[in-house]
């Protein structure tokens, strides 16, 4: 038991030279276990928490307050990882359930479980005994120590706030109408109150980060009251407001031309299905995923195309479906009308 110790901080506390371990042999592991879906992979982030011995099912270190590790494996191959106040970076891929990446000697690891909250990375290497893994909680960004670089989409959270704000309006409004006959108030009583359908539309990221003026953020936001904001920001331009008000019938057309579309019919995500695809990803400039957010009463939906559009070589490199260019169309010009109103900051 003294000796596995020693070994253990010996592998978790100090860098060693790859040239100095030998190859992991192919067949005595990265065979064992299932696939992974990369989509458990890309955009997460997690804080590892102990590391076993698997043969004798012994914890070999334990991660405490003067042990910080983190990983963040980012949609575009990358990963960046923090130990103990040290920050590095690096790429990632994937092959079934082989994950390639850096950490010290190590650069392969077999993924031995995945779920929605846990991860854990196996391996082996030539000049010791057994097998080991490291185990990972899944944090949030706010509880991770990566700064989120400003041309990344936003994190989108569909709320039913609006509703509320939209109903507070709506009595305001009446208590200061005019009072009404006897008759007509009669009248209203009898009719049912219908209230409005909640509507929310959000359109964000699309395109390529580069250029002349590389775009930091593109979103266009239209409220279930009618308001829409589009927010512009390129890195020599500043940040551009575009505001105006569409009217109840025309959103409410809108959002049926948007059904009528299949949008909610559509698949979650829309991602890489060639080689040529995935290498595109890597490429300069990087494609910045675009994501497609409706709700329409109880029903919303998030979809989400990690390159949307074509390319300047008029190469469409993800197959999503046509009529979701038709809806991004529609958005476009509904945040271009010449009815907007335009304010700059810098």
């Amino acid at each position: 038991m003294k000796k596995i110790w020693i070994y253990a901080f010996l592998l978790l506390n100090t860098f060693v030279s790859s040239d100095s371990y030998a190859q992991v042999d192919s067949l005595g592991w990265g065979t064992n276990y299932p696939a992974v879906p990369e989509r458990m992979i890309a955009e997460t982030k997690w804080r590892y928490t102990y590391a076993i011995h698997l043969e004798s099912n012994t914890i070999i270190h334990q991660a405490e307050d003067f042990y910080d590790y983190f990983l963040h494996f980012r949609y575009d191959y990358t990963f960046e990882q923090y130990l103990n106040g040290q920050m590095t970076r690096g790429t990632w891929s994937l092959n079934g359930s082989e994950l390639f990446y850096s950490f010290k000697h190590i650069k392969k690891f077999e993924i031995a479980g995945a779920t929605k909250n846990t991860l854990m990375l196996e391996f082996t290497q030539a000049n010791s005994k057994g097998t080991y893994q490291y185990h990972f909680i899944r944090v949030n960004s706010k509880d991770a120590p990566f700064v989120k670089p400003s041309y990344e989409l936003p994190e989108v959270l569909v709320e039913r706030t609006d509703v509320r704000k939209l109903k507070d309006r709506l009595a305001f409004r009446k208590k200061k109408r005019k009072r009404k006959s006897r008759r007509e108030r009669r009248a209203e009583k009898r009719k049912p109150n219908k209230e409005p359908i909640f509507i929310n539309i959000e359109l964000i990221g699309g395109g390529y980060y580069g250029g002349i003026d590389p775009v930091l953020r593109d979103y266009i936001h239209i409220k279930s009251d009618g308001r829409l904001v589009k927010e512009y920001k390129g890195t020599n331009t500043g940040l551009t407001i575009t505001k105006r008000t569409i009217p109840r019938d025309e959103l409410e057309q809108f959002a049926e031309f948007i059904i009528a579309q299949r949008f909610f019919e559509f698949e979650q995500i829309y991602d890489c299905d060639m080689a040529a695809c995935e290498e595109r990803k890597r490429g300069k400039p990087i494609p910045i995923p675009l994501r497609l957010v409706v709700a329409y009463g109880s029903r919303k939906k998030v979809v989400t195309v990690t390159i949307w559009g074509k390319d300047s070589h008029k190469i469409k490199y993800v197959d999503y479906p046509p009529a979701l260019d038709n809806i991004v169309e529609a958005i476009q010009k509904m945040a271009h009308s010449l009815d907007a109103t335009m304010t700059k900051r810098n």
